[in-house]
């Protein structure tokens, strides 16, 4: 059991790991982005099979908040990770030039751009299904007893990360990237390259924190609406 937890943990981390390290391209050699996105993009392929039960109660599935919030968040996270696959075939340089595909600057535009959006709804995802993570970090380690103490922990954690992300978000110009507007410089790898990594690290979990917390304020807000109605 513990051993199937860990692999699902291990691709999961994995996956996240080269979304960030496949974002700045212009840092890289052209195959190792290729290889690193595509293994990115098989990892993430394994990760649904792991989880294609989620997948049989979609549409059957209960319809509260959470479940909705959920879904929208999965089904924008594929179509994402779906125009990365197709877009990156088409600008490949390297694994997929046999099939001579559109190289268009517009078609690489459409790939940096899904590639931004992707590290956001990648953060809302994990936000999302952070209760199950955890879940499945405790069933790992072998933690069976709540902790006030960790509790707080993670809450004062959240917090810095989510002033942090603020931070990254402006130092990276995100909004710029999500919506295409050019930009007058790049990031100086020179001067740092782990600072790139940290302030992705950092939106990411921004919108990790934002939406776990909006989930939970939905789900509050439902038992409030459920014991006045009966109370009433």
């Amino acid at each position: 059991m513990k051993i199937h937890l860990l692999t699902r943990l291990g691709i999961v981390l994995a996956a996240a790991a080269l979304m960030l390290v496949v974002l700045p391209y212009y840092w890289q050699d052209n195959l190792f982005h290729e290889v690193a996105g595509t293994g990115m993009l098989v990892l993430l392929v394994v990760h649904n099979v792991f989880n294609r039960r989620w997948y049989a109660g979609l549409v059957h599935g209960p319809l509260d908040a959470r479940s909705v919030i959920n879904r929208a968040v999965v089904v924008c996270l594929a179509t994402v990770m779906l125009t990365l696959l197709v877009t990156s075939v088409m600008v490949s340089n390297a694994l997929f030039t046999a099939l001579e595909l559109n190289n268009s600057f517009r078609v690489k535009q459409i790939h940096a751009l899904a590639a931004y959006w992707g590290l956001i709804i990648l953060g809302a995802h994990v936000g999302t299904r952070w209760t199950m993570l955890m879940g499945m970090a405790r069933a790992v380690s072998g933690i069976k007893s709540a902790s006030s103490a960790r509790t707080w922990v993670l809450r004062l954690a959240a917090v810095a990360i989510t002033i942090q992300g603020i931070r990254s978000s402006f130092v990276l110009n995100i909004g710029s990237k999500l919506f295409l507007q050019p930009l007058p410089d790049w990031w100086d790898f020179g001067e740092s390259s782990a600072g790139f990594f940290l302030h992705c690290s950092a939106v990411a979990g921004l919108y990790a924190a934002v939406s776990y917390y909006f989930v939970l304020w939905t789900q509050r807000a439902k038992r409030v609406r459920v014991t006045e109605n009966a109370a009433n």
